[in-house]
């Protein structure tokens, strides 16, 4: 799922690209993508964007008349830009965005449809639409506290919890929870202040670097190839790989269609924590150490 700063990537490179010019036309291939129908789809139709922004996962591109149009691209949900008007692809294409500078496709790899489009009107709709979870970067310690702790689960879950903490999904989390030297399956409320603190500045440095990583690697360009891995991060999706602080072999835990990663030197003081399917199999074969393993 397309996280923070790929979301903050998308929105840059659109904002350059259809700032202030007229959406003219909204192609859909799959009727339900659209969960809303007032104001109606054909009303968006010649409005002027007045800004691209971020609600949580979501992006809002902002029109005249005080209505927005809002897109949650989900797990497999990407976006790529034409610049003539093209076709939408039969297999993955969803919709077609058709600006007056250019067209924004829409589409999702897989057969489980899952992306969505509101047109709603500003402001009430967009806060009917709000997860309310806080915004790492300008949350304070306080409030940063009172989200992570406002439920007991993992602190895996909290992280990526929008209710409580907007933008971070499964691949930031486990990069968050390395960098702040903190197990995942941790609960929340069983954290001291100092791992409290620990954790956010972990999560606004982790969050602010990959928007500059993302940011660089698309330079002036249309982001194309979004996904939840990339070579340069410490554990997601690096399983059996060396950690790049402590050479500790990455682990993982599997459970359904989820994936957790995380260093057992740096984050389970030397613990491998059980796989919901795999250690249940192994029984007493399960290595319970890095020594065992």
């Amino acid at each position: 799922m397309p996280e923070l700063p790929e979301i903050v990537t998308y929105i840059d490179a659109l904002t350059a690209r259809v700032g202030g010019a007229t959406l003219e036309e909204v192609r859909l291939s799959s009727f339900s993508l659209l969960k809303t129908y007032d104001p109606p789809l054909e009303a968006v139709s010649g409005l002027a964007v007045t800004g691209i922004s971020r609600l949580g996962k979501r992006i809002v591109v902002h029109l005249d008349q005080e209505i927005a149009v809002v897109i949650h691209l989900m797990v497999a949900g990407r976006l790529h830009w034409r610049d003539e008007r093209p076709a939408i692809p039969k297999r993955y294409g969803l919709a077609s965005f058709d600006f007056s500078t250019g067209s924004l496709l829409l589409t999702e790899a897989g057969t489980k449809r899952r992306a969505s489009l509101h047109v709603v009107r500003e402001p009430h709709g967009l806060t009917a639409l709000d997860p309310g979870g806080i915004e790492v970067a300008t949350a304070t310690p306080a409030e940063f506290a009172a989200a992570l702790t406002a439920e007991r689960h993992t602190l895996k879950r909290s992280l990526s919890d929008a209710r409580f903490i907007s933008g971070i999904g499964g691949a930031f989390a486990d990069e968050i929870l390395h960098r702040a030297r903190l197990s995942p399956l941790a609960m929340s409320t069983s954290l001291d202040d100092a791992e409290i603190s620990r954790l956010h500045r972990a999560a606004r440095d982790v969050l602010s670097e990959w928007v500059e990583i993302r940011k660089r690697d698309v330079g002036d360009g249309f982001p194309e190839k979004v996904t939840a891995f990339h070579p340069e991060m410490a554990v997601h999706g690096k399983f059996g790989e060396p950690c790049p602080v402590c050479g500790s072999p990455v682990q993982r835990i599997v459970y359904s269609s989820r994936e957790t990663n995380y260093c057992p030197g740096c984050q389970t003081d030397g613990t491998i924590l059980r796989d919901r399917s795999l250690s249940r199999l192994l029984k007493d074969d399960w290595p319970a150490t890095l020594d065992e393993l």
